[in-house]
């Protein structure tokens, strides 16, 4: 994917500073530490335009970025963060699912699992709100580059069983470090944003 502009337009944090567009939307949803930002930058071929945080459950917003005026790549706050408080965590919830509730232009939500480890009650319980809404899932297994090649396949069996899986998802193996999966992951966004 060629990119010529990419830009934050709005962190919002409710439906009422949601970007006016009709661009087709998808939305990436993970646990605070999963590498979201990181694999936004690089899918975008960019450095540092999601912002990248040594400290996990930093994003607590919901931020929106144009691609191209077709696209907007949705960076939902991230979930499953201990030391955030209970109301806060609540709040960001709330936050999430009234986008992933409301939001027309949203077209779908991928869902970031890091692939060192087994996905999280909270992955599965976000995978049952995706699924409901879309049908499908579309699972990226992040931080790939940190396996070696000889497990990558066990641990993607792993993710696989533990989401309960079918035919119709995607999985896809990628990293923001080495670009592994890049391509594969952006030929599923346009198919399923129906962007050309």
């Amino acid at each position: 994917m060629n990119i010529h502009n990419a830009a934050l337009t709005i962190s919002a944090v409710s439906p009422s500073q949601y970007p006016k567009t009709d661009f087709p939307e998808i939305a990436f949803a993970g646990r605070s530490n999963v590498g979201k930002s990181s694999l936004i930058n690089k899918l975008l071929g960019r450095k540092s335009l999601a912002r990248t945080s040594s400290k996990p459950g930093k994003t607590a917003t919901i931020n929106f970025y144009d691609i191209d005026g077709c696209l907007h790549f949705v960076d939902l706050p991230g979930y499953g963060y201990a030391q955030v408080s209970k109301e806060e965590k609540k709040k960001w919830a709330s936050m999430i699912e009234t986008y992933l509730n409301t939001r027309e232009q949203l077209k779908c939500t991928a869902i970031l699992v890091d692939a060192r480890h087994s996905p999280t009650q909270d992955d599965k319980t976000m995978l049952g709100w995706i699924r409901e809404r879309q049908g499908y899932a579309l699972v990226l297994a992040t931080k790939c580059d940190k396996i070696p090649k000889t497990k990558l396949n066990d641990h993607l069996d792993e993710i696989y069983y533990a989401l309960n899986l079918e035919d119709e998802d995607i999985l896809i193996p990628v990293s923001g470090e080495t670009g592994l999966g890049i391509d594969d992951a952006w030929e599923a966004i346009l198919e399923l944003t129906g962007v050309e």
